[in-house]
């Protein structure tokens, strides 16, 4: 039984690394490639953009990476993330004024067809 345990402990160890997400601000070429959907150009268009213009306040931010839109970053959403908690924070924040954005325009756009 303590072998079987273990065994399933240490698959754990290889498995769980493979689901974590993928810091923006800190990932190498290589890393970010591990992420479906990211390959050399993509990988290299994200750390030179990095380079350029500073940190991802937020996952949305990679939408200014040439390369990337809107679909696109929702794909990978799931396997990326910002890495500090204020950031992630002001991603949540523009994530939530978005979605409070969209809501207007339909409550306006509903008004106007009545």
């Amino acid at each position: 039984m303590k072998k079987f345990l273990l065994a399933c402990l240490s698959a754990c160890v290889f498995i769980l690394p493979a689901y974590a997400a993928i810091d923006l601000n800190t990932a190498t070429e290589a890393e970010l490639q591990t992420i479906k959907g990211i390959g050399p150009a993509k990988a290299k268009a994200i750390v030179e953009y990095r380079k350029q213009h500073g940190e991802f306040k937020s996952t949305d931010d990679l939408e200014k990476v040439p390369g990337f839109g809107k679909k696109s970053v929702e794909k990978i959403r799931k396997d990326i993330t910002v890495g500090n908690a204020r950031a992630a924070a002001a991603g949540k924040t523009a994530d939530l004024k978005s979605v409070k954005e969209d809501a207007k325009v339909k409550v306006k756009e509903k008004a106007g067809k009545h």
